[in-house]
């Protein structure tokens, strides 16, 4: 194969490459190493890290990759900006190859031309790939199984694309391509060489503990900045992307933590108004008394503390999209107004009769139960009815457990990168309960658990607190029992639980995680109860 690669390199890259340095590629023999060895390492590394040039960059490639056994071919794409093509150029081939030189491949129907435009990684098995089916014909004529294109670039500019072919289905199952990226430490390109080389860990110890083979992440599997590759999921983002082009309401449903402000940006970026203002409001984070001024905004001394003139959210938003986050907690007296400013678009500030028209639309979320609410007389039907035009619902994590993988090997990434760790891999006890935990707080929770445990390992291997997802939850009722039985009345006992309840939500009234909605009790009768009994937060 070495000799193969040499003849193929030396008539074009190092024609090119002796008039560029005026010195000549040196071939494996002339270089004084084996492919493996550690010299060839130390040199590759230094080689790497220095910009030499494509032809160069190629032929230390050529040389590097045999060391892959289950590697049979190299050949680079470049892209030819005329035809707006692909051109293949066969570097090493140790098959009958029926690829020719500067045969030109289209960038909408090849492997090579997905990877040069989308700057992803991609592997497939030529047998099952449906998506470019002429240019896996072209590959199984030449009796390649499988193949992997990397894009290939130089000084970070596109150069084209690296293929990588093997006549095994499942020839890159197990390749690490971090070995090929060039490093500003040479002594980095060096360990991943090694690493890719040999099972063996740096301090001469097989590794014993067998790690979950991660799948790469694809560009497919990404929408906006939302992982996944579930149906549920996937059939979300076809609604997304059927309601975002137009002007109405969407409800988005689903627990806490599912991505719901996530999929209402990506209606905004999806639709007309992406340009203008995407505002977004958390209805149960601004006090009932405090959120119609955020909203609408107020005059100069419309109330006590009003020194100036605001401008509320809607007119913010006036051309964009308002977000109105955990829409289940407005109150009650404040519900007729946003249904007037939805239907006529229209409202005035708080102080002022002066109208204010605006153009906006809604995307409205929350966590709750909203016609039970409304069966319960605690939120508005006409109000619901208008908010529910296009309601698109979030699958909980442990409706898709296909994604969690994929979630666990981003955010493992993303933090290893964030705290300048070595963390890359993930045994298969960890990944196994990680898919079977029922994950209440969805994919926050999973985020959340993910960044503890990269920073709890101290090694390339994550080692998370297990015991945390293990453990039986506290049972939240038991300490209120108890605050019941010290009551000698009704009274008394009522004034325990709500002084606890507050207690224990650092005295959050509204929303999903606030002491009304811990004691069964919507945001105004709790607040009756506090003023009836004397409960302020000076006891506290």
């Amino acid at each position: 194969m070495t000799a193969i690669m040499d003849e193929l390199v030396s008539s074009p890259a190092r024609e090119k490459y002796d008039q560029k340095t005026g010195s000549a590629l040196p071939s494996t023999a002339e270089a004084g190493f084996s492919v493996g060895s550690a010299a060839f390492k130390d040199q590759a590394a230094n080689a790497l890290t220095n910009d030499q040039g494509l032809p160069r960059l190629l032929y230390e490639l050529a040389v590097r990759l045999p060391a892959q056994p289950d590697i049979q071919a190299l050949c680079v794409w470049l892209y030819e900006p005329v035809g707006k093509a692909t051109r293949l150029h066969v570097l090493m081939a140790d098959l009958p190859v029926k690829l020719r030189n500067d045969m030109d491949f289209p960038v909408e129907d090849s492997v090579a031309g997905w990877v040069w435009s989308m700057q992803q990684p991609l592997m497939i098995n030529t047998n099952a790939e449906m998506r470019f089916p002429d240019f896996a014909r072209c590959l199984l004529e030449a009796g390649i199984e499988s193949f992997c294109g990397v894009p290939l670039t130089i000084a970070n500019r596109r150069i084209g694309v690296l293929g990588l072919a093997s006549t095994k289905p499942d020839g890159f199952c197990h390749l690490k391509l971090q070995f090929m990226q060039r490093s500003p430490n040479a002594a980095n390109v060096a360990d991943n060489l090694a690493a890719v080389e040999s099972p063996i860990c740096s301090d001469g110890q097989h590794e014993k503990e067998s790690c979950y083979v991660d799948e790469q992440i694809q560009a497919e599997d990404k929408f906006e900045d939302i992982i996944g590759r579930s149906a549920s999921l996937r059939a979300v983002f076809d609604e997304v992307k059927i309601v975002a082009p137009t002007n109405s309401a969407v409800l988005i449903l689903g627990e806490t933590g599912t991505g719901k402000e996530l999929i209402a940006r990506a209606i905004h970026n999806r639709s007309s108004r992406r340009q203008m203002p995407f505002i977004k409001v958390n209805c149960a984070a601004i006090p009932s008394g405090l959120l119609e001024s955020e909203l609408f905004g107020h005059e100069r001394g419309a109330f006590t503390g009003a020194i100036a003139r605001k401008i509320g959210r809607f007119e913010l938003a006036n051309g964009g999209t308002l977000f109105l986050d955990e829409i289940g907690d407005i109150p009650p007296e404040l519900q007729p107004k946003l249904l007037r400013v939805l239907q006529e678009q229209e409202f005035e500030r708080l102080g002022s009769t002066q109208t204010t028209r605006v153009d906006v639309r809604i995307v409205a979320a929350t966590s709750r139960d909203l016609p039970q609410m409304v069966a319960n007389r605690e939120f508005r039907s006409d109000l619901y009815y208008r908010l529910n035009v296009f309601p698109v619902r979030l699958p909980a994590l442990r409706e898709r457990p296909e994604d969690i993988a994929l979630l666990v090997r981003h955010f493992v990434d993303l933090y290893a990168q964030r705290m300048d760790k070595p963390v890359e891999r993930i045994s298969k006890e960890t990944m196994q309960v990680l898919l079977t935990h029922p994950w209440p707080g969805n994919v926050r929770e999973l985020q959340n658990f993910v960044e503890r445990a990269v920073i709890r390992s101290p090694g390339k291997v994550l080692q998370p607190p297990l015991g945390e997802l293990k453990a039986p939850a506290a049972d939240p009722t038991a300490s209120n029992y108890s605050a019941v039985s010290n009551g000698t009345t009704l009274k008394d006992a009522e004034r325990h639980l709500i002084m606890h309840a507050l207690a224990e939500t650092e005295w959050l009234i509204g929303g999903a995680k606030g002491a009304a909605a811990r004691l069964g009790l919507h945001r105004t009768t709790l607040l009756g109860k506090m003023r009836r009994l004397g409960i302020s937060r000076a006891q506290a």
